[in-house]
């Protein structure tokens, strides 16, 4: 006869096995996590488990073992009570320039990634002849799902057909082809026509990323022939190119306004919405994207040395610019407006509240957004801005106690006797370096607060007038070793020079200042009271995407050393739309940043309010804490590995540091343990954010060529390259 204990141990391994069988979809697994606003990483600490474990689970690539196996299945059934799936028809979306719903509305699933579609697709199939609303699959195309496990359940049904289509025309027959290989014929015969068949019937959009977001609308890309389908030109002329539009005469547009249908103000481009007037709560808005009139920009999408999207057959440019959609969010306009948008995506400025009194819903603010447009502070805006008007002359260059100067690195100097008789210059490139930076920052929500002779608190947020030009790191000790700080960089300026005197820095440049054991004095501050990791979900979404096309590539994080470097170097090979989906993942977490800050594009006279004034999220103040803490954090690692190995890097060009060294590798540059272990604190090769990849190897003979053409020291760190397109978009 068994024991107790061994009949307590069969049950307590039954139960084990029904928390298996009763945890829901992958899909709904990443729905349930985001819903709840966490991290991967906070679900994986809270289960003793690695971050990769998680998002194999959410992939359904592995399921959890005991004892995760059970603690999870919990926190999903909680998480799936307090979140519950949306119902088939869930309410809609307000009119376009609002930014908040009418009612509280679940948060909606988003989509598991697409399986990859075949490099080269078979020639298109002949047009359909059943009706609109029928779909069509490619011959041999792969299904949606037959990679990533999921279920009907955990599809939004108004947008079962994807993010976005690719419009295409041949013989006369016009298709939609969508992610996974799907393929709509479309019946419209004029452009109004398609934009309502698409409002109407295609079932193409993307849930809102959080719940008191809004759904993306549809995007409709319209290829060459699409357009001369749809009466429009395959190019824009110079002028139309000028003005960025077509002009309102166009017969198109009379069409467009014929049928009652509205353009926004900017007009009809290579990115145009298009929408009629809202149903109650419910958008009717559709996207479109125009590749031929530069809508794809190669310097962000493509490959500019060799373009690809011209000749890409439609379903794999549905395929390419899908799983972008899926990944990061639906493309909106340029990286940098999408990285943006994506930032307003996950941190919506308003929800829906309800009036205890009235019973109505009404907007009111979240408290981890940017809600407002607050004064602006002199120190942190462009030299354009109104607020400067009258203050200098035209072309005065303000120095920097008249202005934050936090940019990235760029940097080089003279190699010294000892490294020149190293034969090799390494260059190491940080993965997702914009990105990376902002991870656990801290950033102001609030409005500006000046503060006169303050105490420094690297707790506040801001702008601090402060002189530096005390510290001196000639001689520091790192660890108890001492470091040669003449041969590095200055942390404070971006161009490595020691400073001269007061000048205007973020908080991150200052604490660091403190981190080395120098004291400070602010002289002036503007700081924000109201503050927050206004990025965190932001750097999430984007390392998830990365790392998950990083995956498909073939490089997964557990990887490091050797191993890592034949794999990204086999990764260039595997798939060219991959690639391409790197490039622009990078790209927007770089283009997001910048946005941070956008400048007057000649849109209106010098000193006079441009468009991108008007925005929440104009935040200079932002962007320059994310630089700085990114510089600074390249200057801790720089200190590390001095100290570790004696090693000094000769140039760094934004994320990318050469070394010199005995051998071609960056396992023969970057300092490991006796236990073969990456030194504590200095650049570790693997393909996480903030972690570093190589970039390239060039001899040192060829860098004093590269000084005596160029005549004298010149920062060559961005020469550096085994491929042309390393380092792009970053």
């Amino acid at each position: 006869m068994p024991t107790e204990n061994e009949l307590l141990s069969n049950v307590d391994a039954l139960l084990e096995q029904v928390a298996q069988d009763d945890l829901p979809s992958p899909a709904e697994r990443r729905r349930l996590r985001e819903a709840a606003g966490l991290s991967q990483a906070q679900v994986a600490k809270a289960l003793d488990t690695r971050r990769e474990a998680v998002g194999n689970w959410e992939a359904g690539r592995t399921e959890p073992r005991p004892p995760q196996r059970a603690a999870y299945a919990k926190l999903l059934e909680k998480l799936a009570e307090r979140f519950p799936a949306p119902k088939s028809e869930a309410p809609g979306e307000p009119a376009v320039p609002e930014t908040f719903a009418a009612e509280p509305v679940p948060a909606a699933p988003a989509p598991a990634p697409s399986a990859p579609a075949p490099a080269k697709p078979p020639a298109r199939p002949a047009a359909s002849t059943t009706r609109p609303t029928s779909t069509s699959r490619r011959p041999g195309a792969k299904k949606a799902a037959a990679k990533k496990t999921t279920t009907a359940a955990a599809v939004d049904p108004r947008f079962e057909n994807g993010p976005l289509a690719v419009v295409d025309c041949e013989d006369g027959q016009v298709s939609a082809y969508c992610v996974g290989g799907l393929v709509l014929d479309v019946p419209a015969k004029s452009l109004p026509a398609l934009v309502d068949w698409t409002i109407t019937e295609a079932r193409l959009g993307q849930a809102r990323l959080h719940r008191n977001g809004r759904d993306a609308d549809p995007v409709l890309v319209l290829t060459p022939s699409a357009l001369e389908r749809y009466g429009l030109p395959a190019a824009l002329s110079d002028e139309e190119r000028r003005a960025g539009r077509l002009p309102d005469s166009h017969k198109v547009l009379k069409q467009i306004k014929k049928a009652e249908l509205q353009l926004t103000q900017r007009g009809f481009g290579p990115w145009a919405r298009v929408y009629r007037d809202p149903e109650g709560s419910k958008r009717r808005c559709v996207q479109l994207c125009i590749p031929s009139w530069n809508a794809l920009d190669a310097r962000e999408w493509d490959d500019k040395n060799d373009p690809k999207i011209p000749t890409m057959h439609p379903a794999d440019l549905a395929r390419y610019l899908g799983m972008y959609a899926q990944l990061v969010t639906t493309p909106r306009g340029t990286v940098s407006t999408t990285g943006l948008e994506l930032m307003t995506a996950l941190r919506p400025p308003t929800r829906a509240e309800k009036d205890e009194a009235t019973g109505a819903f009404k907007p009111a603010k979240n408290a981890d957004a940017l809600t407002a447009v607050y004064e602006h502070v002199e120190c942190e805006v462009p030299d354009e801005h109104p607020l400067l008007k009258g203050k200098y002359e035209r072309h005065h260059l303000r120095t920097p106690d008249q202005m934050l100067m936090e940019e990235p690195y760029d940097w080089c100097r003279d190699l010294t006797d000892d490294e020149c008789m190293k034969p090799y210059l390494v260059v190491i490139d940080v993965n997702l370096a914009f990105a990376a930076a902002v991870n656990g920052l801290t950033v102001g929500l609030g409005g500006p607060t000046r503060l006169d002779r303050p105490v420094f608190d690297p707790k506040l947020p801001g702008s601090w007038l402060v002189d530096l030009s005390h510290v001196d790191l000639s001689r520091v000790q790192i660890n108890g070793r001492t470091v040669d700080g003449d041969r590095l960089p200055s942390p404070f300026t971006p161009t490595g020079e020691r400073p001269t005197g007061p000048a205007w820095y973020a908080t991150p440049t200052v604490a660091y200042a403190v981190e080395l054991g120098f004291e400070v004095a602010p002289i002036e501050a503007h700081v924000r009271m109201e503050n927050g990791r206004y990025l965190d979900p932001w750097y999430n979404r984007l390392r998830d995407a990365y790392v998950t096309v990083m995956e498909e590539l073939g490089v997964t994080t557990a990887m490091g050393g050797q191993e890592f470097l034949d794999a990204m170097a086999r990764s260039k090979q595997v798939d060219p739309t991959l690639a391409l989906l790197v490039k622009a993942i990078k790209a927007t977490a770089k283009g997001g940043i910048g946005k941070l800050r956008q400048r007057n594009r000649g849109q209106v006279p010098y000193y006079e309010p441009w468009p991108a004034l008007k925005r929440e999220t104009w935040r200079p103040d932002i962007r320059a804490a994310a630089l700085a803490n990114f510089r600074v954090g390249i200057h801790r690692k720089l200190m590390k590995t001095a100290a570790a190995a004696d090693l000094y890097p000769v140039a760094i060009g934004t994320d990318a540091i050469v070394y010199p060294s005995t051998g071609p590798s960056p396992l023969d540059v970057l300092p490991y343990t006796d236990e073969g272990k990456p030194a504590p604190g200095t650049f570790r090769l693997g393909i996480s954010p903030g972690m570093v990849k190589h970039q390239g190897t060039q001899t040192v003979l060829w860098a004093e060529q590269q000084f005596e053409e160029h005549g004298g020291v010149f920062n060559l760190s961005n020469l550096i390259k085994n491929d042309p397109t390393a380092g792009e978009g970053e």
